[in-house]
């Protein structure tokens, strides 16, 4: 294995080389990574001698001490970033890339060995900073982190540097001038600093446990976004494109064409067209259906961890069948068409925005959206153990009839959303990633359009005018 990598550590060792011998790559890199840990340094004793003067709750510096090492961290990456961005198209644009591209390496090895290239200096002055402004906090107000701190701190800056430098990577071997891939630079930047946000109320909070669970999150990611570069790169396309075109007509013909499919009449199209579709998505079925079943395990064990103060879930007057909340439950808009369409259509605005979101996560954080609601109805019916239900019958009064077609709704969005994803991490052999991105969302369309739709507005008409009736009779037999 250390020999098929070798030839992509010697690119690296050349592109590393290079950026240090240029002082116009150092000298801002430098600069930058040492002013800011003095800044932050200032900004934390100032924060602790307001505090000590005022009699102040010290807990509030030693929770943004901390965040600043974070924030120390993560600057270095934002600023070096640019190396990653015009690693292949800035080479282009200057045609100094011709001879590495003509020669004998591997397509990954010459896109591994750039990513690392690009990974060596925001990483090394991610580490400075987080050097120096450690010492400066040390001399300025005596604290020094906690050990299992320190380590989540090093790891989640490695971490975040791999997910930004491989992003832009990937973009700067999608793009055609370093002019585009700086503006495309903003939706990596932009993510990564509302991710940062998220960071920063777990660490004000106290909950440095939680970050581990972060640091899984974004491993994950940065193995996706590593495979999605390795995947789509292609020496010879890049030697080739001269300007990027949006071209609407050529999409617009590629996604009918596959939407089609080798249907040649509206009967053709649902009876053996979806059936294809839905064999190709056979293994993305099975995985969402055991994220399913993962999910609600999930809110069952949490259940028993976050316990419920006694009395908070009221389950007499279920447990007695009170007809009285037949009627109540008129005024949430049971028993009546408006209900209908608002659930059937805040359905529909879940998957929208589980597909929006799994596009920009291979499908992971769409695929989150989808199961929440399971979760919910797993710690629910764990919960309703304390009313003297079983959890198995809390969920059988509670999803049917109309689980029987919210959940193969549920689980084939997932499995839809699973496939785009997969898409873009997966090579596809004579085409383009544009091309088999059109063709899995023309598969997502017939899915929802033949599938999905029909089954959410069904469970909907059966969610409102049955459930009730059949909750309240199987929780009064218990």
């Amino acid at each position: 294995m250390f020999e098929r990598l070798r030839p992509a550590l010697i690119v690296t060792t050349r592109e590393v080389r290079d950026q240090f011998r240029d002082w116009r790559i150092i000298f801002p890199i430098v600069v930058l990574t040492m002013f800011f840990p003095f800044l932050m340094n200032f900004t934390a004793s100032q924060i602790v001698a307001f505090i000590q003067r005022y009699g102040g709750d010290m807990l509030i510096g030693d929770r943004l001490i901390p965040f600043l090492l974070m924030i120390v961290g993560f600057f270095p990456v934002t600023v070096s970033l640019v190396i990653a961005l015009e690693s292949f198209v800035g080479e282009s644009e200057r045609r100094s890339i011709e001879p590495l591209l003509s020669s004998p390496l591997n397509d990954w090895q010459l896109y591994l060995g750039k990513l690392l290239a690009s990974l060596v200096p925001p990483l090394a002055a991610s580490y400075l900073g987080v050097a120096v402004y450690m010492y400066g906090v040390w001399r300025n107000v005596g604290w020094t982190p906690p050990p299992t701190l320190l380590i989540q701190v090093i790891v989640l800056t490695a971490v975040q540097g791999v997910v930004m430098v491989s992003g832009a990577v990937i973009i700067s071997t999608q793009t055609t001038s370093v002019r585009a891939a700086n503006l495309l630079a903003s939706f990596i930047i932009v993510p990564m600093a509302l991710l940062i946000q998220g960071e920063s109320v777990l660490m004000f909070w106290g909950r440095y446990s939680l970050l581990w669970w972060v640091i899984v999150g974004q491993i994950v990611l940065a193995v996706l976004l590593v495979r999605t570069g390795i995947a789509h790169f292609n020496r010879e396309e890049l030697l080739g494109r001269e300007l990027d075109v949006l071209n609407v007509r050529w999409a617009l013909t590629i996604f009918w064409r596959a939407f089609v499919g080798e249907a040649h009449s509206l009967g053709g199209w649902l009876f053996g067209e979806i059936g294809r579709t839905l064999r190709r998505m056979a293994i993305p079925i099975v995985l969402m259906t055991l994220l399913l079943g993962v999910g609600i395990w999930i809110g069952i064990e949490q259940a028993k961890i976050y316990t419920l103060p006694p009395g908070l879930l009221n389950l007499d007057k279920l447990k007695d069948a009170d007809p009285a909340l037949l009627s109540g439950l008129e005024a949430f808009g049971f028993y009546s068409v408006s209900g209908v369409t608002y659930i059937w259509l805040h359905n529909l605005r879940a998957v929208a925005l589980a597909t929006l979101l799994g596009i920009f996560s291979f499908g992971v954080a769409g695929v989150l959206i989808l199961i929440a609601p399971l979760t919910l109805m797993g710690f629910l019916s764990q919960v309703s153990a304390g009313a003297g239900f079983s959890p198995f019958v809390f969920l059988l009064a509670f999803l049917s009839p109309h689980g029987l077609l919210e959940l193969p709704a549920i689980i084939l969005s997932g499995a839809a959303i699973f496939r785009l994803g997969a898409t873009l991490v997966t090579p596809a052999p004579g085409q383009t990633i544009g091309e088999a991105f059109l063709k899995a969302l023309a598969d997502w369309a017939k899915i929802m359009i033949a599938v999905v739709i029909p089954l959410f507005l069904g469970a909907a008409i059966l969610e409102v005018f049955v459930t009730p009736h059949l909750a309240l009779r199987i929780l009064g037999s218990f």
